[in-house]
């Protein structure tokens, strides 16, 4: 495999949450790229949604207002912000017009975990 471009304007982006709100999410690297890891970027927009992480994800915000609210906390990011988020985190994604870059390892978590 070698160096890939992938074109914003490629994305497409399923629907993840709302109403009330709107957030969707693209996948950019996928298994068929990469067998190690993912990435995509997301949008939330006064939703909340409720997941489990089944992976390490990184998240990078671009900009709007993204918050993780977790068990031990809200974690709240501007533009320029990072946020680690360990596998097993049960956690809630909110934002205020806010877009986000991720990155997760393993990729393949849909196949670890029998939901492909």
């Amino acid at each position: 495999m070698s160096a890939k471009l992938i074109k914003s304007s490629s994305l497409t982006y399923m629907h993840r949450g709302g109403p009330p709100g709107e957030a969707g999410v693209a996948r950019a690297v996928s298994t068929d790229v990469s067998a190690t890891m993912g990435a995509g970027v997301a949008h939330f927009d006064a939703c909340s949604i409720s997941w489990t992480v089944l992976y390490d994800e990184v998240i990078y915000v671009i900009d709007g207002v993204f918050r993780l609210v977790t068990n031990e906390g809200v974690l709240e990011g501007e533009a320029g912000d990072i946020i680690w988020v360990p596998e097993g985190t049960e956690l809630k994604y909110e934002g205020d017009q806010a877009r986000i870059f991720y990155a997760v390892y393993p990729g393949n978590w849909k196949e670890i975990h029998g939901l492909a």
